[in-house]
């Protein structure tokens, strides 16, 4: 059976774990710890990043928006949409979903991993100015969600899931329709949302 190799607080893994879910392709998780550098993901992946996806064959799939791509192909076209325009606006989604992640991992590492006299404010300020805008884009207008989903809502749910562990209570104002829209997802496709982002620290 494929591995998943993931964090349960990282939006990447929830990702790619809902995606398969939903793409109805069968894996087992596999929680490794990424700051311990383990064997067994280095091996995987040299850079040390999750999710990693494990094929039957001992290939390792990697970054997630790869095995999106990945689990599209062997589930039969199940994440993306045929249709080239829709097609594209499944990987724009995706796409912005996933940068929206790239710009609060950026400031939870500057937080964490630098010491306090040397936390660079500036830096912080620019990637959630990024943020919002993403954001707000994303909660004028809402995606649709239609019975047959596509990677890009799944992007988005887990990055609103990584918003609510991270940044509860600074991110909501304002956008509650896409508050919303993930509360929809869940109760639409509970089996994928049960994958989104939690907290472990």
């Amino acid at each position: 059976m494929p591995q998943i190799f993931y964090a349960s607080a990282s939006p990447y893994s929830a990702k790619a774990r809902m995606a398969a879910t939903f793409a109805g392709v069968a894996f087992e998780s596999v929680v490794v710890d990424t700051n311990a550098e383990p064997p067994l993901l280095l091996e995987a992946n040299p850079l040390g990043k999750i999710p990693v996806l494990m094929t039957d064959e001992d290939d390792a799939v990697f970054d997630s928006r790869v095995i999106t791509q990945y689990l599209n192909r062997v589930s039969g076209n199940k994440l993306f949409p045929r249709n080239a325009v829709k097609r594209l606006e499944a990987e724009k989604l995706e796409a912005l979903a996933d940068g929206l992640c790239d710009c609060l991992i950026a400031i939870i590492y500057e937080q964490r991993f630098r010491p306090a006299e040397i936390v660079h404010q500036p830096w912080l300020d620019r990637q959630w100015s990024k943020a919002e805008r993403a954001l707000d884009v994303l909660a004028t207008n809402p995606p649709k969600l239609p019975k047959s989903i596509h990677a890009g809502h799944i992007a988005l749910r887990a990055a609103i899931g990584y918003l609510d562990i991270r940044f509860a209570g600074k991110w909501e104002k304002g956008r509650t329709k896409l508050k919303r829209w993930a509360a929809r997802f869940d109760e639409k496709f509970p089996e994928s949302a049960s994958f989104v982002p939690r907290a472990t620290s």
